[in-house]
């Protein structure tokens, strides 16, 4: 069954998407990346514009970088790289340097995104790649024209501070509005930059 909230389009011209929630002031975790602000507030991950639903419909792979990586590692498998990776999708995990590995399908990359784009496009098949977690990649995706869709669940809370939801300036085009729960959910197409203006 499709979920209302989940956009109709075809794949072929997909390459990726952020999804993503952040505080009303734009930043995506806190000074000490914690996340207590956003993981104790009421969504139907199932609902309209869900993080399960764009999972379940969406995704092929996945791409995240070092922090992203650790985090889970810390909070989802309780700090225990050996407990198996909670994603059953191929993931990238962007890195300048070594990470401790769980077990899972995973693999650690450096470098541009664009030259790992094929790779992760072959293996989402006829989906998508979801940019998980922090906005300095789903940056990098977007400056290299690879970024097709943000979405983020916008929490009822400013934090004064913490990491962006995107350290750059990037065109968005608003495509469709719903509340979940205690989040305004929005879903944006991803511009090409506007010729002149500064990052």
């Amino acid at each position: 069954m499709r979920v209302p909230g989940l956009p109709r389009r075809p794949t072929s011209s997909f390459t990726a998407s952020s999804f993503t929630a952040s505080s009303v002031d734009g930043f995506i975790a806190d000074p000490e990346d914690s996340l207590s602000w956003l993981l104790t507030r009421d969504v139907d991950v199932h609902g309209p514009m869900g993080y399960q639903a764009f999972l379940d419909q969406s995704v092929g792979a996945l791409a995240m970088g070092s922090t992203t990586y650790r985090w889970i590692l810390g909070h989802e498998l309780a700090g225990g790289p050996s407990r198996d990776w909670p994603y059953a999708l191929p993931t990238w995990v962007f890195s300048t340097q070594e990470l401790p590995r769980a077990q899972g399908d995973l693999r650690v990359v450096r470098g541009d995104v664009a030259a790992h784009h094929p790779d992760m496009l072959a293996a989402a098949g006829d989906r998508g790649v979801w940019v998980v977690g922090g906005g300095e990649l789903a940056g990098q995706f977007a400056d290299a024209g690879l970024l097709d869709e943000l979405w983020v669940q916008w929490a009822p809370v400013a934090l004064g501070a913490g990491a962006p939801l995107l350290p750059r300036r990037v065109e968005l085009r608003l495509e469709d509005v719903v509340r979940n729960g205690d989040f305004a959910c929005a879903r944006y197409t991803v511009l090409p930059p506007v010729a002149g203006a500064q990052p």
